[in-house]
């Protein structure tokens, strides 16, 4: 049996692989370093497989629906969230920032882009990149995604109240940050992450499944930062919306669920906490 599209990542040295979705038809899964980074549907590129990705997507669906946007991804995967724009905000104007310039030219190769798409790639390190974006964005972009992973790891680098601050004056005055954030029990690092968001931002709210926010499990929150109000009318649709059950934590809550973490600073930074042996890793094929 052939293998599945692989490569060795110069900047890394991780592995990444490209296997199809024997479950979804049309459907491909991108793992690096044995663990799954993006799921993309070439047929529908409005299908959304992640929890995590779903909550995001619901969460743009809200911002200005129907309505082409600016939008900012730091971490580039298989570019699901592009692609997922692209297909629900025809016109939008999108540029992406991936460290890893061989990773982006695989996606590509293996699992094209619409050809209609409005989708800039811009290389490097993704803080460097956005310090050097061009001054006509700064003000103007409507959505930053920060999904920049190494491995099963957030960079530190791209985690501090210096980074968040850079991000902010890019924002117009509805746009949102969208941070994808990995942790385990205790969620510490999710808690001082939610912290720096609030230090910068005017408004930030918490979307992830219950039990994880109860701190029982590793997984992923989705940290919503703006620096208008987010709207009060978004949290029904957004549970509605699934993946179940789920929460939205915002206001007071929010308050409660930072629960005094420390801000986190570009001296006290560090990689967001490993995920345990196994629980992320992809099992070898038969």
């Amino acid at each position: 049996m052939p293998e599945h599209p692989s490569i060795t990542l110069q900047h890394s040295g991780l592995h990444a692989e490209i296997a199809p979705d024997r479950w979804v038809p049309g459907s491909y899964q991108l793992v690096v370093d044995g663990t799954p980074q993006s799921h993309v549907n070439l047929d529908d590129p409005t299908q959304l497989f992640f929890e995590y990705v779903q909550r995001m997507g619901h969460v743009i669906d809200q911002l200005a629906p129907g309505e082409a946007i600016t939008a900012v991804h730091l971490g580039a995967g298989a570019m699901t969230l592009p692609r997922y724009i692209a297909a629900t905000r025809p016109g939008s104007r999108q540029q992406v920032i991936e460290l890893e310039s061989d990773l982006v030219d695989f996606v590509r190769e293996q699992l094209p882009l619409p050809k209609d798409a409005s989708i800039r790639v811009r290389h490097g390190d993704a803080r460097e990149v956005v310090g050097r974006l061009p001054a006509g964005l700064r003000g103007a972009v409507d959505l930053i995604v920060v999904d920049v992973f190494s491995g099963a790891r957030t960079p530190a680098h791209v985690t501090s109240l210096e980074f968040y601050t850079e991000l902010a004056a890019l924002l117009s005055p509805r746009g949102i940050v969208l941070a994808n954030i990995a942790d385990g029990p205790g969620l510490q690092f999710a808690r001082s992450q939610a912290s720096t968001l609030s230090s910068v931002f005017g408004d930030v709210a918490a979307l992830a499944d219950v039990q994880l926010l109860k701190g029982r499990r590793f997984g992923n929150i989705v940290l919503v930062a703006s620096p208008a109000p987010l709207p009060l009318e978004w949290v029904p649709r957004l549970l509605a919306g699934g993946p179940h059950p789920s929460v939205v934590v915002q206001g007071d809550e929010l308050v409660s669920f930072i629960a005094g973490a420390p801000v986190t600073t570009d001296a006290t930074a560090v990689p967001s906490p490993p995920p345990s042996k196994g629980i992320f890793q992809v099992r070898s094929r038969d």
